[in-house]
């Protein structure tokens, strides 16, 4: 299991990347997708849909289950990764490039934990 220093984490396996702009870009850990499984589609809002922290604004199917996704944040939809409505496998194949959404307007944020945090979050699962 990969993860970036870089990046935030959440304990529903949301990564979240605080760009220069105040935007944050979301996507789902290497962790989740392997938990899933190979995913087959993929669920998300549009541009201009609210999101609020803690609260799912998605959802993501493999062959296991369907699984929520939860936002790290409150805000607004700012961009909508299209290319995962035709290819949600790029989240198996590269889940820190193929992110979900991005969200602008920041306002709450769920409890984030860093990259080593994260870590022994999920060795304790």
């Amino acid at each position: 299991m990969t993860t970036l220093e870089q990046l935030k984490y959440t304990k529903s396996h949301e990564w979240l990347l605080e760009n220069a702009d105040g935007t944050v870009t979301v996507g789902l850990t290497d962790y989740a997708q392997k938990e899933l499984g190979d995913l087959v589609f993929v669920n998300l809002p549009s541009e201009g849909d609210e999101v609020t922290a803690g609260e799912s604004f998605g959802d993501v199917e493999s062959v296991k289950a369907v699984s929520d996704v939860f936002s790290p944040v409150s805000g607004t939809v700012a961009e909508v990764n299209e290319e995962l409505l035709d290819a949600p496998q790029l989240i198996n194949e590269q889940p820190y490039e193929a992110w979900l959404i991005k969200v602008e307007n920041i306002g709450d944020t769920e409890e984030l934990l860093t990259a080593a945090e994260y870590e022994a979050f999920i060795q304790g699962e």
